[in-house]
Order: C-alpha cells, then structure tokens, then sequence
C-alpha cells in the first residue's frame, strides 16, 4: 500500500518542532526533523513573538524535509491559540504579533465588561474570561490606540499567518479562532457585535473554514527555496490542544483529557456547547473541535511552573534533566506546600521561585528552598488542580467520566501520573506524548480523503500507541 507523508510544524509558547509522519496500512510512524526555542521579545515594555524566527524555523523544517528523499504530501500548522498578527491593506505585515503574556491586558475585560456585559460575552461565546483572549487583546490595542490595529485589514492568528507567509492564502481556521472570545459556537461564526462595540470593523476577522480544507499549495518561491513542489498546505486543527484531541486512543466517549505541556487543559469532547449557568460560574470553556464537535475545558497553568523555575536554576548553574527532575519530586514526599497554579502572582513573574516563596509566606505554608522541593510543589500543586477541575467537569458533563487520558510532553511524567491518579481515584492513561504532530499529521490525511472519520485516526493511534495506565494507590 502506498505511503504518505505529512508535515507537521507544532508551535509552543516555549518552543517549536517540525517532524515528518509517515501512514502505511493503517499504521503511522513519526520522525523529528528540527527543534528549537521561542521566547518572548521585549520591546519598550511590550511583548512580542519574533515571526520572522518562527516563519524561518518553518523554512528550515522543509528544507530538511527536503533533504530526507521523501515525497510530502501536505504540510500542517499548528500554535498555541488566542495570538495573532495585523495585516495591512497590502497584505503587508504590521508589525511581530503581541505575546498573550504582555500585561497591557491586565484590567481590560472589566472595562471592557461595561461595553458588553460579562455573562452576555459568555452566553455568546461559551469561552472562559482569561484576559489575554483575543477580544481583550484587541480592546487594549483600541485602548492604545495601537497604530498596527488603525492600519490593519486583517488579523490573522498565528498558524494562519504562518501558511500564508509560505501560501500568500489568509483564512481563519475555527479550532485556533474559536480560541479568541470571539465566535459563536453555536453558530460557528464572529460574533460581530463584540468588535463593532468597540469600534473595530467586523470584517477585520474572516469567516471561519473547518479543520481539513486545503490552504493553498506552497509558493513556488518558497517550494524553490526549501528544496520542494507546491505541495498542499492544508488547515488542520490549528489549535495546538484541538490537534492533540484528535490523537486521544480513546475507544467511547467517557473520557476526561488532559493535554499537559506549557498549559494544561483539562476537559471532555462534546456534541454540543455546554452553556449554562453552571458553567459560567465555574468558568469553563467551548472551543472548536473537529467534525463539528466542542472542547468543553478549562485551561489550567502547568509546566510553566517548573520551566520558568529550570530557567533561574541553570542561571544559577544547576541544570537537571527531566529524569532528574522527578527523581528530585519523588524524594522529598514529606513536603506539602500547595499553591494554586492559575493565581495571578504566577503569570510572568520575574523569579518564578520568589513568586512561589511569596505565595507560600503568604498563606501560612512551609517555604520550600532546594529545588526538589520546589518540584514537589508544583508536581502536588497541579495534582490537586486536576481533581477538583475534573470533579468540576463531572458536574456538567453528560456522561460519567471514566477514565483521564493524559497527553503530550507531560504524559512522560510519571510521578506526576501516578500524583494524579491518587488525586482523581480513577484510571489515568498516559500517551501519546506526540499527540500533537499525530494530531495535526491525521488532519492532513483527513483533509486528502486518506481517513475517513475521527474513529478511524484513533483506532490508528492506538496501534501507534502502547498507553501506560496508572491507577490510584491511596
């Protein structure tokens, strides 16, 4: 049978890779091609993403895919939600893409609250209030008067800007949109009120396309320049999560996830919103799915915790690996500070640990002081998250929860599975740790009419994948 290959170019807040998967009888492997980081710009006190770093990180992927002898059948783009970059009436650039983490947003859903009122924003868009999404993002720029929003006809987010700088094609893809607080997901539409109320045109957001419509082919600049044809560029779940949902090995739909990296989010896959009063006190959210189904989730800080505390370690010349890290955790099992991970405090601090230490005097709690104990904090801290969020989920969910599958670079963790287990009292299934390349890599062949159905990609990851399953000890 013949072989596909796929292109997948996955995008974190803290780093990116390129990987090439490859679909053979109804088995799919996977291969890293490139790595690399990215990190914030700060700029006169703004924060900035560098998409020119990022779109060149692109560009090398494909030339090394280019080098590998292998024949792409579609790229795919994914990136973390809610950021996006203006474009100019000649579809020029504006300016690099403001970082979720710039504080200009802090305050501005109360003000913006007294345009639209809070519980109307919720009941139109289902999606939780954090103040970076994307409506508040472009009300601090009014509030600015930024002049890249004056000058802008479009906004593109992140991993639409990206295959339009190697397609010269703008779309919004739903999953990544549906992040911004700014879409109907009833209706899978812009809301269009929540921007003209602020005096931002409407169209400045085009209508949405679904995960799996062909982009564009690559430009036969670009093509030239990385080594390549015009291959199709492809719109798969642009959302990071969205793309990691797809490769849950689920086998019915009484499972909880977790998608654990930078953030963690927790929630189940749904038919249909869930938007209630509950829900809205609980602030949960609804993003985009695939096939037309919602991600009913909360997102919940997690390891940035520990990567911004790794950062100021090695600073300091102490550089752990991850093994070593949860050797570290595992040691000092008498140490029971809590904090909550999603308190402002822990935002974007300047020292990670003197914000843990800070919170920890605060409320009355042992301070921790060697690094494994600051470890063990956070690993305890985002334990105890994870079962009140999910005992949360089983309020409103309208099946009963079963089982929590992990996925992502957090499911190797396997004190922090086992913690969480404890914490839950029920089955925590760990794996894929790739759920995002796989995701985004079986969107691509959805999109070719390769697969047919969701059921289809997870019976497939599930013979990629071997999940380890934890099951709670206490």
């Amino acid at each position: 049978m013949k072989a596909y290959h796929f292109f997948t170019f996955d995008l974190g807040a803290t780093s990116g890779r390129s990987m090439i998967a490859t679909l053979r009888d109804g088995t799919i492997s996977i291969k890293e091609l490139t790595r690399f980081p990215n990190k914030i710009i700060r700029i006169q006190n703004k924060y900035y993403w560098n998409l020119f770093a990022l779109y060149e990180a692109l560009k090398e992927g494909l030339t090394m895919a280019a080098s590998q002898n292998v024949r792409l059948d579609a790229i795919g783009i994914d990136t973390w939600g809610v950021d996006f970059v203006y474009l100019g009436e000649d579809g020029s650039l504006l300016s690099q893409p403001r970082s979720y983490r710039d504080p200009y947003t802090n305050g501005k859903p109360e003000a913006y609250f007294r345009l639209v009122p809070k519980r109307t924003v919720y009941d139109r868009t289902g999606i939780q209030i954090l103040n970076f999404n994307s409506l508040y993002q472009l009300y601090a720029a009014k509030c600015e008067d930024y002049s890249p929003l004056r000058a802008a006809k479009d906004i593109l987010f992140m991993p639409d800007a990206l295959s339009y700088l190697l397609t010269g094609r703008k779309v919004c893809e739903y999953t990544i949109a549906s992040t911004s607080q700014l879409l109907n997901p009833r209706t899978k539409n812009v809301e269009r009120e929540l921007l003209e109320v602020m005096g931002i045109r409407s169209c400045i957001i085009q209508s949405p396309i679904m995960p799996g419509a062909l982009i564009g082919n690559l430009s036969e600049s670009v093509a030239k320049e990385c080594g390549l044809t015009p291959i199709p560029v492809m719109a798969v779940a642009g959302h990071d999560t969205a793309s990691a949902i797809v490769a849950v090995p689920a086998e019915n739909e009484n499972f909880a996830y977790l998608s654990s990296g930078t953030w963690s989010l927790m929630g189940i896959e749904v038919q249909e919103p869930i938007i209630t009063d509950e829900t809205y006190q609980l602030n949960f959210t609804n993003e985009g799915g695939v096939e037309g189904t919602t991600r009913f989730l909360k997102n919940i800080t997690g390891m940035w915790l520990l990567e911004q505390c790794r950062k100021e370690w090695e600073a300091a010349g102490q550089k752990y690996t991850y093994a070593e890290i949860v050797e570290l955790a595992a040691s000092t099992k008498g140490f029971r500070s809590v904090i909550d991970p999603d308190h402002p405090s822990f935002a974007h601090p300047e020292s990670m640990t003197s914000a843990i230490v800070d919170y920890c005097i605060r409320s009355g709690q042992a301070i921790p002081v060697h690094p494994a104990e600051f470890i063990h904090c956070i690993f305890n801290s985002l334990a105890l998250k994870y079962r009140d969020v999910l005992n949360d989920l089983q309020k409103v969910a309208p099946f009963r929860i079963e089982k929590l599958h992990v996925i992502g670079g957090g499911s190797q963790n396997r004190l922090l599975n086992q913690m969480t287990a404890d914490a839950i009292g029920l089955p925590v299934v760990a794996g894929p740790s790739e759920a995002t390349a796989l995701g985004n890599a079986m969107m691509q062949a959805k999109g070719l009419g390769i697969v047919q159905s969701l059921q289809e990609i997870r019976k497939i990851v599930r013979n990629f994948v071997s999940p380890e399953a934890f099951y709670p000890q206490v």
